[in-house]
């Protein structure tokens, strides 16, 4: 990879940088598994570069490798706690580049929810909330147009009923 190809890739992953803490945070619990899935998920995407195709965007480009890392990585690893399973006091709290302190707490509350979700559906949620289309959702994560639209209806009247049964 020539230099300035390393210089444009360094300042693509500056600029999309909360995808990757984003994700980290939604698929793992402690420290250690973060950073290791963080390295991993770089590395893929530095080893991936050259077929990046600058047609689509790369922050698309940068989700779908970072979810299939994320994903593949727990499958590879058996002893890994499935995150769906956890229990309430273990739950994720994902902290991206934003400062905790400027969120409100029904913001910090859906992503928790989020974080109790299933894998795929995670995914789809967190493509959604960065506004990615449903076309670009369904191209990242390998599934129908269709089948997005109708997970995101599901997800957000599940997330509508954790609201309301927090609020009794």
């Amino acid at each position: 990879m020539n230099t300035a190809k390393k210089k444009l890739f360094a300042k693509s992953m500056e600029q999309h940088k909360g995808i990757v803490y984003k994700i980290v945070n939604s698929y793992c619990q402690n420290q250690d598994d973060r950073q290791d899935l963080a390295q991993e998920i770089l590395t893929t995407m530095w080893l991936a570069y050259d077929n990046y195709n600058n047609e689509y965007k790369f922050s698309t480009w940068m989700y779908r490798i970072a979810l299939n890392v994320a994903i593949s990585y727990y499958r590879k690893d058996s002893k890994r706690e499935d995150k769906a399973s956890m229990s309430e006091e273990s739950i994720i709290h994902i902290a991206d580049i934003c400062d905790q302190d400027e969120r409100s707490e029904e913001i910090n509350q859906l992503y928790q929810f989020i974080g109790q979700l299933d894998k795929l559906s995670k995914a789809i949620m967190l493509l959604y909330l960065e506004s990615e289309s449903y076309e670009s959702i369904a191209g990242s994560l390998g599934i129908t147009k269709t089948n997005v639209a109708t997970r995101i209806g599901r997800i957000k009247e599940t997330l509508k009923n954790q609201f309301q049964a927090q609020e009794s």
